[in-house]
């Protein structure tokens, strides 16, 4: 066995960054920005009123001041004139500052009758004008790599940008295993269960990125492995679940090998997760998780995550740990490191129960991953444990 560090070394070596393609603006919210983008234009290009009032020039913005308004600005429509001595102009929100103004007199300071408006109240010191490119200027630069945001994109449209470089997003082929699943809606048998680990992991996979293609449950047989084995043709990724033990029907590392994959490792020193699998299929990185659903769930949350993120150009690093105190205690820990569901409230974390690997229900109400060391000391309350937070 190896550690989960190795394990992670050997992922990282099996996942090539993908393409860069160019996608529409509307389209490349959530999609990680490739190539570094500079502004085409300053914003605002010039200077803008961000009150609605009256423009005129500060020096004479004295209380009970006086002013012949002489025209009016809104946003798209400047007033092209230039702004003379005890004029003043009506003003709204966004509109261009004329030419001879540098103080905008709120609306709510001033009284008009007709043609004349009269400073009734302290306008005070500020000028209400937002600067040309108070916000930014042509050139600057939004860096790559970045998963952007919906403030990147309308950051991305106010710079004048209408398509954006991205990575493509990695197509992953999930692949469930065994005789003893169907899926959800269909009528189970006696001695079968819902396939729910597809499921899980395609919305894992998806919330960092990727694409996914859910592939039919493959029985326990060596014809139906290479059956669905050939539907994952054109992916980037090839993930199967169960059958990567060594039972008499865990068959997909032999049928795998039968068809070229070229092995990285084989079991992995955790709990839950210990017999991963990895390698090459035909020039493909492929994956095989354990069938237990908490165990493929943790193991996409470390490993296969990571592992999509360095395909989409973000780099190579492990899941995020953040040390936080514990609010309940924890028994001592056995030889293999253990990601144990646990709840952040508080800014404190405790264990959420029971630690079976086929219990969804724990898993469902956990919001973290209580890292434990292999031979971890029993821990008490305010100790700091490592966890990393669950999607």
């Amino acid at each position: 066995m190896i550690t989960v560090a190795q394990a992670l070394d050997h992922l990282f070596a099996l996942a090539d960054p993908l393409p860069v393609e160019t996608v529409p603006l509307r389209a490349a919210h959530g999609r990680i920005l490739a190539e570094t983008v500079t502004a085409r234009r300053t914003q605002p290009p010039f200077a803008a009123s961000s009150m609605d009032g009256y423009a005129l020039k500060g020096v004479e913005a004295d209380l009970h001041a006086q002013f012949k308004v002489v025209g009016e600005a809104a946003a798209g429509h400047r007033w092209t004139s230039t702004l003379g001595a005890g004029h003043a102009v009506r003003i709204f929100t966004g509109a261009p500052v004329p030419e001879g103004a540098d103080k905008v007199v709120i609306q709510e300071d001033v009284t008009r009758t007709g043609d004349l408006i009269t400073i009734t109240d302290d306008p005070g010191p500020k000028d209400n004008i937002r600067p040309a490119g108070v916000d930014f200027t042509a050139g600057m630069a939004l860096e790559a790599p970045r998963r952007l945001s919906p403030g990147d994109i309308a950051l991305l449209a106010a710079m004048n940008i209408p398509e954006v470089p991205v990575h493509h997003a990695p197509v992953v082929a999930i692949i469930s295993t065994g005789d003893e699943l169907v899926q959800p809606g269909e009528d189970p048998g006696a001695d079968q269960i819902i396939a729910s680990n597809t499921f899980g992991l395609a919305a894992m996979f998806e919330a960092v990125g990727a694409q996914t293609r859910m592939l039919p449950i493959a029985r326990d047989s060596d014809s139906a492995l290479r059956t669905v084995f050939a539907l994952a043709q054109g992916a980037d990724l090839i993930v199967t679940i169960g059958g990567a033990s060594v039972g008499d029907h865990d068959l997909v590392g032999g049928v795998a090998a039968d068809l070229g994959m070229e092995q990285s490792f084989y079991k992995v020193a955790m709990r839950p997760g210990k017999p991963l699998m990895a390698g090459r299929l035909n020039g493909t990185a492929m994956v095989g998780l354990p069938g237990n659903p908490v165990s493929a769930m943790v193991c996409g949350t470390v490993f296969l995550t990571p592992m999509i993120n360095a395909m989409l150009g973000l780099g190579q690093a492990p899941a995020a740990r953040v040390a936080l105190p514990l609010s309940a205690p924890l028994d001592q820990n056995g030889p293999r490191e253990h990601y144990m569901r646990g709840t952040i409230q508080d800014g404190t974390v405790q264990g959420a129960g029971a630690q079976d690997s086929s219990l969804l229900s724990v898993l469902a109400r956990s919001n973290a991953l209580i890292v434990r060391p292999p031979n971890d000391p029993a821990r008490v309350p305010g100790d700091l444990v490592d966890t990393i937070a669950l999607l």
